[in-house]
């Protein structure tokens, strides 16, 4: 029988999937990092130890508890956190912690400028984007500046998904989807690598080789084999960015088709047929040939529930404190007695795009307690979210179907207002495993084994949430007020 593998580095945490060409789940494993924050505006990984050990752990694990033989694998598949920037040297090692994606902003000097210099009509045109922390470039930029000695030794720039295939495979890969991260280097219409938007930055040979993500990148190498009991010569997909993993594993296919996804930030994948042309917006090519991915995300949106559960819930034990905490917003009236949350406490990424935006929560009085502050909180990334999908309209791109993966969608209160106040319905499958689930299914893909409908199978409808329609009057003022409070704040930034 054959197998297929899926790794997922997330923020804080690696999960693992073996599965069957059914979609069975034959094992499960996970292991726990931690995000380092050397100083503010600064996030970062060891690569060495949070990517590729967890990689191994995990591997290691699911074959040990499974029984599976390594033979049996026929193609893996692996995804990570991104974009990221992780300069390596001559034989792949990390140089330095990997940079991770738009929560770093150390880079704010550096996208000011290039923006400057090339122009955002420009920069939005050829590259998709506007430079934002999210962009990969500004932050090689940022490195050449501050680590000189660094910069010197790098061979290459890599992100998570193609550091893990370099030490699956030894080949230097990166998918177009995560390429596209990469501005101002990437071209979009192109879609090939180019300096010629930052000439004398770095040349493009220090980037990896463009893949769809469907592409097998190499096989297991007998080093590799060795070190995580796979089989040498199994086949590894070029693979992707993690959201794009996890939107692939709840059936995000076709134009319209929009992946919620609720995590330590709010991360949404909208599927179009033509390119969408939105400086408020991310864009890349999606992970197939012919397909246009539209993407936003805020900031913090579960690093706000632990930042709250940290500092007003410590007599709690941290493994039920949520639980507890959300019982209590429960108790609040939705609304959560007219208090409103921006949940700008690291800035916010789409659709504002500013590092210095602020967190404000509004509205207290002597008669509100936790409970309706934590529903303010969960309200507020709902609000947040409702932005989005206003930004996405406005561009003339609407959702039509809202699939919802993540830890959020089993917190009923979070997911509830977030339909109640965006007004749309939101599809959940029956496994919500995440991202190493859909690099599972896109190492089947890739071999042939399913086809792009096959998900359905693997992956059934199970329930749907939807808006109260009698809470909408009142959300709707809610959202003004919401919509309001980052412009009066502005003077004062």
């Amino acid at each position: 029988m054959k197998h297929y593998l899926g790794v997922d580095i997330g923020t804080f945490e690696t999960k693992g999937v073996i599965v069957t060409a059914s979609g069975e789940i034959v094992a499960q494993a996970a292991r726990p990092h931690r995000m380092q924050v050397p100083q503010p505006g600064w996030a970062e990984h060891d690569a060495e130890q949070d990517w590729w050990g967890d990689f191994v752990f995990v591997t290691r694990k699911m074959l040990a508890d499974s029984g599976i033989a390594p033979a049996s694998i026929a193609g893996i598949g692996a995804s990570g956190i991104g974009p990221c920037m992780l300069p390596v040297d001559l034989a792949g090692n990390p140089l330095m912690n990997a940079v991770l994606y738009g929560v770093d902003t150390r880079a704010a000097r550096e996208i000011e400028e290039l923006t400057q210099q090339i122009g955002e009509d420009t920069i939005l045109e050829r590259c998709g984007n506007a430079l934002t922390s999210q962009a990969v470039g500004p932050k090689i930029l940022w490195l050449k500046r501050n680590r000189p000695e660094i910069f010197a030794s790098t061979h290459k720039i890599l992100n998570s998904s193609s550091f893990l295939v370099h030490r699956l495979t030894g080949r230097y890969t990166i998918d177009h989807y995560s390429a596209g991260n990469f501005s101002p280097f990437y071209v979009v219409d192109r879609q090939e690598w180019s300096d010629e938007l930052a000439p004398g930055i770095m040349s493009m040979d220090m980037l990896p080789e463009l893949m769809w993500a469907t592409d097998v990148a190499g096989h297991v190498t007998a080093k590799a084999a060795a070190e995580t009991g796979l089989a040498e010569g199994t086949p590894v997909i070029a693979g992707t960015i993690d959201a794009a993993a996890e939107a692939v594993s709840v059936g995000v296919l076709n134009s319209g088709d929009l992946m919620l996804m609720y995590g330590s930030t709010i991360f949404t994948i909208l599927i179009t047929d033509a390119r969408v042309r939105d400086g408020r917006l991310w864009y890349a090519p999606w992970l197939f040939p012919g397909q246009h991915g539209s993407m936003a995300g805020l900031s913090t949106s579960g690093t706000l529930t632990h930042w709250f559960r940290e500092n007003f819930a410590r007599e709690l034990q941290p493994e039920t404190a949520v639980i507890k905490l959300t019982k209590e917003a429960e108790a609040s009236p939705p609304g959560a007695k007219d208090l409103v949350l921006l949940p700008y406490f690291s800035g916010e990424r789409t659709p504002i795009h500013d590092t210095k935006a602020k967190g404000i929560l509004f509205g207290l009085d002597l008669t509100h307690n936790r409970g309706d502050m934590f529903r303010a909180v969960l309200e507020g990334i709902a609000h947040g979210t409702r932005h989005v999908f206003e930004t996405y309209a406005e561009a003339g791109q609407a959702p039509q179907t809202v699939y919802a993966v993540g830890g959020g969608t089993k917190n009923r209160v979070w997911s509830e207002a977030t339909s109640d106040i965006s007004g749309l319905t939101q599809v959940l499958r029956q496994k919500t495993i995440g991202a190493s689930y859909g690099d599972a299914f896109l190492a089947a893909l890739a071999l042939g084994d399913v086809n792009p409908v096959d998900i359905d199978r693997w992956n059934p409808v199970a329930s749907s949430i939807t808006p109260h329609g009698d809470l909408k009057t009142m959300y709707d003022r809610q959202h003004a007020v919401f919509r309001g409070l980052y412009p009066a704040t502005k003077p004062f930034l």
